[in-house]
């Protein structure tokens, strides 16, 4: 039997503090968007064109952290890593507090872009190293679970807080971080493949408690450590490019269900969808999501990762296909609109239209956004987190969080090109579509890693 050791839990809290701050940074557009688009001062003052670039330049910066965490994950180590993420975070808010310009406001998204993009790497492979069996799957989905309580925070705090004093607040999370991580160990999967097998067993001490068989789980661990460094032919081998390319393509598939874009704009879209208290309904949404989140990570590791990612994918296709009909009814004249702003679009809706069926709005956003929260928001992390090698666990992640990063800026920037080009109702439909998508790659190509240790994971791949 294996001891219960709560440190283990506190090196998970300190970790899951660099995905609240990352939370904050994907939330902190929207309370913000609305505001800077009406502030006096016209260096400041965000445009359409504008606004649409500060809510997505933030994932052009996580695509570049992506690939630093890559980097940074194997060469540092993953303590370290999470504690130089810090730095950018806080320098990129103190150069939104102290803008005078736009392209300020966008160089401080960006650093805090490229600390969300390294954290959103190498945290993951933190909690996945340090956990055993039993509780990896809900240690390593509250990665997500703190990501949409960083978005709701956000959101309420941007109530009642002005855009510059949110992005003070934004700023504390990291510097905790800091604080807290200094004190926690390094993985021990790390410390063995650095060779340093004493450090490795003082870190299994810590986290397992004085009363476990260190020695034991050392060998464990040793047995799957690979000495060699990994190189371009070792691409061919499936125990490589078998699990890169299900991380890749789980990436691909969690942002095309249209996530980040129906977040970044979650108060417009109720704005526009003659609701009187946008802000409100943005942190209802932000409700659902922490709390469907906490549902997932308190059952994968019972129901296993695939049962999750099937039940989500087929409530995200039921309502994206539900959003479309409401924008269908309410906007039956859109398709010969040449208007570019899709945010003009209810305007033109039949009057009382959109009141009497309002509530399907409110209905296919909620539960988007709970069906998202079950499976396809924490279950891609953590899956990546568990099926690389050792070896190539920075470089492969690092290609996963590149994708998911990419894929995000280009349906957050293009969302409303999607909308000129394919209505309202047919961008939600192609969200739908993709989603009964996800369903069936899952069905056919995503392992169940629940119950496995990270060594028979690799074994699998190595397997096959």
């Amino acid at each position: 039997l294996r001891v219960q050791n709560k440190k283990l839990y506190l090196a998970t809290f300190a970790a899951v503090l660099g995905p609240l701050s990352f939370g904050f940074v994907l939330g902190y557009s929207s309370p913000v968007i609305p505001e800077l688009g009406k502030i006096n001062d016209p260096n400041l003052r965000l445009d359409s064109d504008q606004a649409s670039w500060f809510g997505s330049v933030v994932t052009l910066g996580a695509a570049a952290g992506g690939i630093l965490g890559g980097y940074l994950v194997d060469k540092v180590g993953r303590k370290l890593s999470l504690m130089l993420c810090s730095i950018p975070y806080v320098f990129g808010y103190i150069v939104i507090i102290s803008a005078q310009n736009v392209w300020m406001l966008y160089f401080g998204r960006m650093l805090t872009g490229l600390a969300s993009g390294i954290t959103s790497l190498v945290v993951p492979v933190y909690i996945s190293e340090v956990s055993h069996p039993e509780v990896r799957g809900m240690l390593g989905s509250c990665v997500q679970l703190m990501v949409v309580t960083g978005i709701l925070g956000a959101y309420v705090a941007g109530i009642t807080l002005k855009w510059r004093w949110l992005a003070v607040l934004c700023s504390f999370p990291p510097c905790i971080m800091l604080l807290f991580m200094s004190f926690m160990p390094e993985t021990p999967r790390f410390l063995l493949n650095q060779n340093k097998r004493s450090e490795a067993i003082a870190s299994l001490c810590f986290l397992r408690g004085p009363d476990v068989d260190h020695e034991w789980e050392c060998r464990q661990i040793e047995a799957g450590v690979q000495e060699e460094a990994l190189n371009l032919s070792e691409f061919k081998n499936p125990s490589v490019y078998r699990p890169l390319l299900i991380g890749v393509a789980l990436m691909f598939f969690q942002q095309v269900t249209g996530i980040n874009a129906v977040m970044f704009y979650a108060e417009t879209i109720f704005e526009d969808a003659n609701f009187k208290d946008s802000r409100m309904a943005s942190v209802a949404v932000g409700s659902i999501q922490v709390c469907f989140t906490a549902v997932a990570a308190i059952t994968i590791d019972k129901t296993g990762r695939k049962v999750l990612l099937y039940l989500s994918g087929i409530i995200m296709a039921l309502s994206t296909a539900l959003f479309g009909l409401y924008f269908k009814m309410v906007l039956p004249n859109r398709n010969n609109s040449s208007n570019p702003d899709v945010w003009f679009t209810l305007n033109s809706a039949s009057p009382g239209t959109e009141s009497s069926i309002a509530w399907l709005a409110v209905v296919s956003l909620g539960l988007f956004v709970a069906g998202f929260a079950l499976g396809w928001g924490p279950v891609p992390w953590l899956v990546i987190s568990e099926i690389f090698p050792l070896k190539a666990r920075g470089i492969l992640s690092g290609a996963c969080v590149l994708t998911n990063w990419i894929m995000a800026f280009l349906v957050t920037k293009e969302f409303h090109d999607f909308i000129a080009f394919l209505t309202s109702y047919g961008t939600f439909w192609l969200f739908s579509a993709f989603c009964c998508l996800n369903v069936i790659f899952t069905a056919f190509y995503v392992p169940e890693t629940k119950g496995q240790t990270l060594e028979q994971i690799e074994a699998y791949f190595r397997r096959s």
